[in-house]
């Protein structure tokens, strides 16, 4: 017995696929419309986003803020990942604190047994940094001291940290510093604790090269980097920064001193020590005397004739 159709079966599929059909059209055409590249395709879509977008901002609200939403979550998660850190931070930053506190007070208690007096010799004038100028090939910084105030060429200039550079040019009221990043910067330091000596060379970046090192594999990241003293060029143990391994595997100096944001600088006031010249009057020691019987009369007038 055959089976009659109902009209949903006989008209409902051909109109789902008449409407699908027109629906591909229309999205097809719609896509066309959106690429096409000129002045009335253009007014067409300014046409529709004008018709349709505010008859759907309803719509787009729940999404607009479950977008706000998650940025928001996503800052608080930021914040809160910075929050425990820094509070790591800080944790490591009170160990180091006690540890420095500790090392003061034993330096303290040596130098008292020791009875070190610290050289009156090395004094500093403190100036204002006017203006920064380098260049891309250049690092310095002028200071509103000059002649006027001693200042001399090669004297060491240090921020509250470290060593930022030397005087490279002084005029009546005002000093150029030229610092440690400079390409022509060449000082003589030392990495401890292994004690090797080193070229501190400047090449314009933020961090300077090591150079000259005898033995490289004794250089550890972390080491600090103090002035050696060598050649008179600086006082020695002036702090510089400490050693890390760039992305080449090179060693480089990351300095104490911020040289991005100066402001006051100290000049240190080194006075060169005095040559020696002479022997400076030296007396010689008495002669000793001779043991046992004097010599018989003509004996000396015999040694000094063969003598002659």
């Amino acid at each position: 017995m055959a089976r009659t159709r109902s009209s949903h079966e006989i008209y409902g599929k051909p109109v789902r696929r008449l409407i699908v059909a027109l629906l591909c059209v229309a999205l097809v055409g719609l896509v066309l419309l959106w690429r096409i590249d000129n002045a009335r395709a253009e007014r067409i879509r300014a046409a529709l986003v004008d018709r349709v977008v505010p008859n759907v901002e309803w719509a787009l609200a729940p999404l607009t803020w479950t977008g706000h939403l998650i940025a928001d979550f996503q800052g608080y998660a930021r914040v809160y990942e910075q929050n425990r850190e820094l509070r790591r931070e800080l944790q490591r930053m009170k160990a180091w604190q006690e540890a420095a506190i500790q090392l003061e007070q034993e330096n303290a208690r040596l130098l008292d047994l020791n009875n070190v007096r610290l050289s009156p010799d090395l004094t500093f004038v403190t100036g204002v940094v006017l203006t920064d100028s380098g260049s891309p090939f250049r690092r310095s910084v002028l200071l509103n001291v000059g002649a006027q105030d001693g200042i001399r060429d090669g004297w060491a200039a240090m921020d509250g940290l470290g060593l930022v550079g030397r005087i490279a040019g002084v005029g009546d009221r005002t000093a150029r510093v030229l610092l440690l990043t400079d390409g022509n910067s060449r000082i003589p330091v030392t990495v401890k604790p292994s004690g090797l000596r080193a070229i501190l060379s400047g090449d314009t970046t933020a961090a300077p090269t090591l150079d000259f090192i005898e033995v490289p594999e004794d250089v550890k990241p972390g080491d600090r980097v103090v002035t050696s003293g060598d050649a008179r060029v600086f006082p020695a143990d002036l702090l510089v920064g400490e050693v890390f391994l760039d992305r080449s595997r090179r060693l480089r100096v990351r300095l104490a001193a911020d040289t991005q944001r100066l402001e006051y600088l100290r000049v240190l006031r080194t006075r060169a020590a005095s040559p020696i010249a002479g022997t400076g009057a030296l007396i010689e020691p008495p002669a000793a005397p001779i043991q046992g019987p004097p010599p018989p009369p003509g004996t000396a007038a015999l040694a000094e004739g063969g003598a002659l």
